[in-house]
């Protein structure tokens, strides 16, 4: 499995031969001017909730490449009055998929379109494949409903977890969540991309060090192999 780097919470996952992007908000991403939207491959598009930072380049991709969005029911109805093909889950919901299982878990956050469209309730994503189990958070804060996941679903390789606070999650919380999933490896993502969640690099490396945690925050573009 490959997992890139996109800016912000975004990411282009490879999972046995299909290209899964979660939260596409590339195009008004300053930080993320050098990645090109227009080139971005997909067969389908995970979206964990409806607010701007997530969903905004998820029109423009999927009419482009033809992928299905993976979301909760209201987002995928959304999308389909556009001519977008969905698949709708819920909270709780497991389905398989040709690239592996998606399990969809509990976020605690809100959701709502850019446009003011209700969003549905925010999710995280346990994605599942013949070899490892990625948990993406989404927008959450911390919740004991993180602990069910190994409970339910057994070791998770990696945690892809937001740490830049205020709106979700900081570095403190983002350990405790570690615990909670009882995975040690984790890939920060939602942050630095504006002034509210901007973090220092080192201390959050160090705080998760202290704690026995390997932290990875990537350059935007770079990736990671499991």
């Amino acid at each position: 499995m490959k997992i890139t780097y996109l800016g912000h919470a975004a990411f282009s996952i490879e999972a046995h031969g299909k290209t899964l992007l979660v939260d596409p908000f590339i195009s008004a991403n300053s930080l993320a001017k050098d990645i090109d939207v227009n080139s971005l491959e997909a067969d389908y598009i995970l979206l964990t909730h409806a607010h701007g930072d997530h969903i905004l380049d998820t029109e423009a991709i999927a009419k482009r490449t033809g992928a299905t969005i993976i979301s909760n029911f209201e987002i995928v109805e959304y999308y389909e009055k556009k001519g977008i093909k969905g698949h709708p889950m819920n909270l709780g919901g497991t389905w398989q998929f040709d690239f592996g299982k998606i399990h969809m878990v509990n976020a605690i956050h809100s959701s709502v379109f850019p446009d003011g469209t209700y969003g549905g309730n925010p999710a995280g994503y346990v994605l599942e494949t013949s070899h490892h189990k990625v948990y993406i958070a989404g927008d959450t804060a911390l919740t004991n409903d993180m602990k069910l996941i190994p409970m339910m679903l057994g070791e998770i390789d990696l945690s892809i977890l937001p740490v830049g606070d205020n709106f979700t999650m900081g570095i403190d919380s983002a350990i405790k969540a570690a615990d909670f999933v009882q995975c040690h490896k984790v890939l920060g993502c939602h942050y630095d991309t504006f002034g509210y969640i901007k973090i220092d690099h080192k201390e959050a490396y160090t705080k998760f060090a202290k704690k026995g945690k390997e932290l990875t925050l990537l350059p935007i573009g770079d990736n990671l192999k499991i």
